[in-house]
């Protein structure tokens, strides 16, 4: 798999003896590829990814794997708040909700899915870690979106997608959603139903409406029992 170098100076070290052990997929939410590369290589803007994905499938090489590209910002998952030290990030190109969100090309679908597989091969990521950014940071972010293709990825090895949804919850959804991984209060300053959104977003993505009705109590129920076994 090809890689453009486009390096970014907005990186640093990891902290010691941390696991790199989530993959955290963004859209750009910018009006031109060139103009999110452009951004993340930028020293005055103190942003990157590892990677960025653009339209057509090419793949930019930002920050080495074993740095810390500075990507996720204020978030949280399962416990962990610095998000940054120990996942890789991946930027894809699209111009998100602000500049007019659209679904995403086959070709670059095919290249986000090389190129996570070619990650997965170097790091032990569990599958229910590889998320979005909306899952770590609901109350700021909305990313990859709800058109982001998560299934296809699952199919392909890369991640989950619950295709049995006929068990039913057998906590509390909130504390069910805890139990996956996702931050509510007191762990994050962030309300039930904004995470309850970043869940449907990512898992039921044909309505976002911050209900924990029977059909997430499902999926989530599906997630836990996928979880155990991965």
């Amino acid at each position: 798999m090809e890689c453009v170098a486009a390096p970014s100076p907005n990186f640093d070290d990891r902290p010691p003896n941390t696991p790199v052990d989530i993959l955290l997929m963004h859209y750009t939410g910018m009006e031109t590829g060139a103009a999110a590369v452009a951004r993340l290589t930028d020293p005055a803007a103190r942003v990157s990814s590892h990677y960025t994905v653009d339209e057509d499938g090419t793949i930019y090489a930002h920050v080495p794997e074993d740095k810390r590209a500075w990507h996720a910002g204020v978030s949280y998952w399962a416990g962990a708040r610095d998000i940054n030290a120990r996942s890789i990030g991946i930027e894809i190109v699209n111009p998100g909700h602000e500049f007019g969100y659209r679904s995403f090309p086959d070709a670059q679908i095919a290249a986000v899915i090389a190129l996570s597989l070619d990650i997965l091969s170097r790091h032990a990521v569990p599958p229910e870690r590889v998320l979005g950014h909306s899952d770590v940071a609901p109350a700021r972010k909305t990313d990859p979106g709800e058109f982001f293709p998560w299934r296809a990825l699952a199919l392909a090895g890369i991640g989950l997608w619950p295709e049995g949804r006929e068990r039913h919850l057998d906590v509390p959804f909130t504390d069910g959603l805890r139990a996956f991984g996702y931050g509510l209060a007191p762990d994050m300053e962030v309300t039930d139903a904004t995470v309850i959104e970043a869940f449907q977003r990512h898992w039921r993505p044909s309505r976002i409406d911050g209900v924990a009705d029977g059909e997430c109590e499902a999926i989530l129920a599906a997630l836990l029992k996928a979880m155990d076994f991965s």
